[in-house]
């Protein structure tokens, strides 16, 4: 079968034939892989930032956004038979510390985790794949033509869903974790496929979002915030260290670029007893000069929480296919919009050397 892998720590990548995986256990599924997003992540690996191929192998085959559909399921498979539609998760647990051997992966405290098509195993930029029916979440037919974004909405799902527990926690009067998003007001910083996503989440939530780029008002990522009842700031306006001053409290700000200059700078935007989520991951070496004493000021006087979030477990992946459904239902032209660029596996590299300010989501049709 075709692959599409890199040889980790090198740039550029190759179209490659590989075995086709056969289901060993009971309890594996076999998936015929549609679709693969590309995102951030792999655009590391490619330019050979990061990546890890599996023990004994010097090629890793990438691609961790997958959607597919089932042929072929073990005997102790309940959840899914042949025919329906799938994803797999990412992260596999290091099987020796308490987070993952209670299925929270993503949590991993001893970081000896592994990642499909990241970081010691191969990923699902092929024609099949194989795994265990615990990673597998269904996702219903009618959502075939937008599956593909589960894994990145999952992404948003785990830091919205940790950064609402964390308020309702430890705020006096702030109602349920069903509730608090309403009315609240939430800085996205990035309107790339995370951001746009957790921006989907937020309005769905009842939430006054804002979103924050570097991009003309007309094009299409600030014209589908409008249509989400959303603010478009342009970063070229307005300075950062006078955001608040234009905005107001800002209750929760949901970052999604991966400037770390830029995102530190952003926590003065922050309101009273605010919270914080980084989900950027930078790349490259840039070092970073923030006023550290005014930073803490801030933090420790006005009550703030700053955390990241990164991956996301099962949970989330099924609270992602839940919302894709309700988006699909009340934004279907802001969903629909989403996936903006199609490759197939031969054009897999220009997908990732794609720079075009207007994508959104760009995807390597597999077998769509």
């Amino acid at each position: 079968m075709k692959a599409v892998a890199i040889t980790p720590h090198t740039t550029g990548m190759a179209l490659i034939d590989a075995p086709e995986p056969v289901i060993s256990a009971p309890d594996q599924v076999k998936l015929k892989v549609i679709r693969v997003g590309i995102c951030g992540t792999d655009r590391e690996l490619h330019t050979g930032h990061i990546g890890d191929a599996p023990p004994g192998q010097n090629r890793l085959i990438i691609g961790h956004e997958m959607f597919g559909q089932v042929v072929e399921a073990g005997s102790a498979v309940t959840s899914v038979k042949v025919g329906d539609y799938g994803v797999f998760t990412v992260r596999r647990g290091c099987g020796h510390c308490n987070a993952c051997n209670n299925g929270h992966s993503d949590m991993c405290e001893s970081g000896d985790y592994k990642e499909r098509g990241i970081k010691a195993l191969n990923g699902y930029m092929t024609e099949y794949v194989v795994d265990s029916e615990v990673y597998l979440a269904r996702v219903p037919a009618e959502l075939a033509d937008v599956g593909v974004l589960t894994e990145p909405l999952s992404v948003g799902e785990k830091a919205i869903d940790e950064a609402v527990a964390l308020q309702v926690q430890r705020l006096p009067n702030a109602g349920s974790a069903t509730t608090w998003l309403r009315g609240k007001r939430v800085l996205v910083a990035g309107l790339g496929p995370i951001g746009m996503l957790a921006a989907l989440i937020l309005a769905d939530r009842g939430a006054q979002v804002i979103g924050l780029d570097v991009l003309d008002e007309n094009t299409i990522k600030p014209q589908m915030l409008v249509k989400l009842g959303g603010t478009y700031i342009d970063g070229r306006k307005v300075s950062t260290d006078t955001l608040d001053d234009h905005l107001g409290q800002i209750d929760l700000i949901f970052e999604a670029t991966g400037v770390s200059s830029l995102s530190f700078q952003l926590i003065d935007a922050l309101g009273i007893n605010g919270i914080y989520v980084m989900t950027g991951v930078p790349g490259g070496n840039r070092p970073v000069t923030i006023d550290g004493n005014a930073l803490m000021q801030q933090i420790v006087l006005e009550n703030q929480v700053v955390f990241g979030s990164v991956n996301a477990n099962r949970t989330h992946f099924k609270m992602a296919i839940d919302d894709l459904s309700h988006f699909r239902a009340h934004y279907p032209e802001v969903l629909a919009g989403i996936i903006t660029n199609r490759f197939t596996m031969a054009q897999a590299e220009t997908g990732f050397d794609l720079q075009d300010p207007n994508a959104i989501k760009s995807v390597v049709e597999i077998a769509g």
